[in-house]
């Protein structure tokens, strides 16, 4: 449409009609948006915009050329980060320019956590640990993971997402961002480690240990009031 108005098209039906997919539907407001007075500097200065994003375009794509061809020696690396849910190729990339691939520098996933500053703060009072801030870090790869974490929240049927909602409903989006971001460094640090691609625990893993933990609590329960207790599966009687 802009193609057109910039050739001198100025009948608004015309122009409406070269609408694509979805916008087919909205035909008479499209008529209404396009008519109006257009001026040989409006064209002038529509060719130069267009031609302005004809050329960013062409530049972006000379950079992601460059950029994937930097990227060839860690293409494993790449592979093994992509097998997590919520990482695609321009996030893998981005994580492993702020970290590397050689996790031996970092002691520990605790000390990749630190050093991004995915861990809380150690408020203690009167033996209760108390909520406490992260500290600083890599703003960088903090804000890497949490657009990863917000892509995941999109998911379903896997142990990230089933995390991040469950957190969600009880403390907040915000607060479940940075937790679930947290597991998901933590991830990244064994599956660079072991080059193993990542296992999903499963969206159901949450309600195991849920049944698991009231089981246990019943059972430690009946023991207290002098039963001796076996446990039966249903339909293994």
């Amino acid at each position: 449409m802009l193609d057109a108005i910039i050739a001198g098209t100025t009948d608004a039906e015309v122009l409406a009609e070269l609408a694509r997919g979805k916008w087919r539907s909205k035909l008479a407001q499209l008529q209404e948006a396009l008519d109006g007075r257009v001026e040989q500097h409006h064209r002038l200065l529509l060719r130069l915009l267009l031609s302005h994003i004809d050329f960013l375009e062409q530049t972006l794509a000379q950079l992601q050329l460059e950029i994937n061809e930097h990227l060839r020696p860690f293409e494993d690396a790449m592979e093994l980060l992509m097998s997590i849910p919520g990482i695609q190729a321009l996030a893998a990339a981005a994580i492993l320019a702020e970290i590397g691939i050689d996790m031996s520098r970092f002691p520990s996933a605790k000390h990749l956590a630190s050093w991004a500053g995915l861990c809380p703060g150690n408020r203690q009072s009167g033996g209760k640990r108390l909520g406490g801030a992260t500290t600083k870090g890599n703003p960088y790869l903090r804000a890497i993971l949490a657009e990863v974490v917000w892509a995941i929240s999109h998911t379903k049927n896997n142990y990230l997402s089933a995390q991040y909602h469950r957190l969600a409903r009880r403390l907040g989006k915000k607060k479940a961002v940075v937790a679930v971001s947290h597991s998901v460094l933590v991830i990244i640090y064994h599956v660079l480690q072991s080059k193993t691609p990542y296992t999903d625990l499963g969206a159901d893993y949450f309600d195991k240990l849920d049944a698991a933990r009231i089981e246990r609590q019943h059972v430690r329960r009946l023991e207290q009031l002098g039963y001796q207790v076996t446990l039966t599966p249903k339909g293994a009687a």
